[in-house]
């Protein structure tokens, strides 16, 4: 429903991360210092929580550049070919993942454009962005748990691996997934029937298409966490499988702003692709929370 330029979703998306930082720092501090019995004061956490941030920042950047300056290319040496990282302005990893995206999603009759210079370089900055947060996401996890780690014993490290990290980071590559395979191509070759019908050229501009598929992606990713999200609010016995079933009318209304605020584009019809998998997946959360807890109300 609303529009939201690529530099809005980047530069919004480093203050997210340092918030959420700031939350877990937060959370964790108190437990800390009391097994640490006291020893480490606030700066020596503040320096840590920094040193890992940096840590994370340093890998991740240096993926992006590889994604930049590096492409992925066959190469014949003495009648072997092998797939070689070759160094490369044009033909970079960025842009061979942005034409994959292009040939895999986007319908027969439309054309990506480019209508103003740089557009095409700052999609694949883009496009990097979102390869190197991907591919830090095992890092990212590492460093968060070495850093609560003094405050948990290994039974519930092995506990909160398996309960809560590994559900939270299948839950957000399933709805990457379901996002490429499903969403996203539903939607452009739905909006774009439109134009087809009535016989008119059909063009999208490469900073708008790259937009549309960044808020789509990490929609899904985010929105795919509202089942583990609902069980651990009834296993927590703060609500029970009840309280989703009658509040289900306001959910809905809630799953419907959702997908307006976060679908790029006006037309009122995208929004419907975020919203329908959302209320898909709550009435999964109480299906799961009715079969978990069966005592709990």
């Amino acid at each position: 429903m609303f529009a939201y330029g690529p530099n809005n979703f980047v530069n919004r998306f480093p203050f997210c991360c340092m918030n959420g930082l700031y939350l877990l720092f937060a959370h964790y501090y108190s437990l800390r210092h009391m097994t640490s019995g006291g020893d480490m004061l606030f700066i020596d956490h503040l320096k840590e929580l920094r040193n890992r941030f940096l840590r994370i920042v340093v890998i991740t950047i240096a993926i992006m550049v590889v994604c930049t300056v590096f492409g992925i290319h066959l190469v014949n040496v003495n009648n072997y070919s092998f797939y070689f990282l070759v160094p490369t302005v044009y033909n970079n990893i960025a842009s061979q993942v942005t034409q994959f995206l292009s040939e895999s999603l986007l319908p027969p009759q439309v054309e990506l454009i480019q209508t103003a210079p740089g557009q095409a370089l700052f999609a694949q900055i883009y496009v990097a962005i979102l390869i190197s947060i991907t591919c830090a996401v095992p890092l990212i996890v590492r460093e968060i748990l070495a850093f609560v780690s003094p405050a948990i014993s290994i039974t519930s490290k092995r506990k909160a691996v398996l309960t809560i990290i590994m559900p939270t980071v299948t839950l957000f590559f399933a709805g990457i997934l379901f996002s490429f395979y499903v969403a996203v191509p539903m939607a452009l070759d739905f909006l774009y029937q439109y134009g087809q019908s009535i016989g008119v050229l059909t063009f999208l501009n490469i900073s708008d298409f790259i937009n549309f598929i960044l808020y789509f992606f990490i929609a899904f990713g985010i929105s795919f966490q509202l089942p583990l999200v609902m069980y651990f609010l009834s296993l927590s016995g703060i609500v029970g499988y009840k309280f989703w079933i009658k509040n289900f009318k306001f959910a809905l209304l809630i799953m419907i702003i959702f997908g307006a605020i976060l679908t790029p584009d006006g037309s009122g019809l995208t929004m419907w692709f975020i919203s329908l998998p959302l209320l898909a997946l709550y009435s999964l959360g109480i299906l799961i929370t009715r079969l978990r807890n069966p005592t709990l109300d």
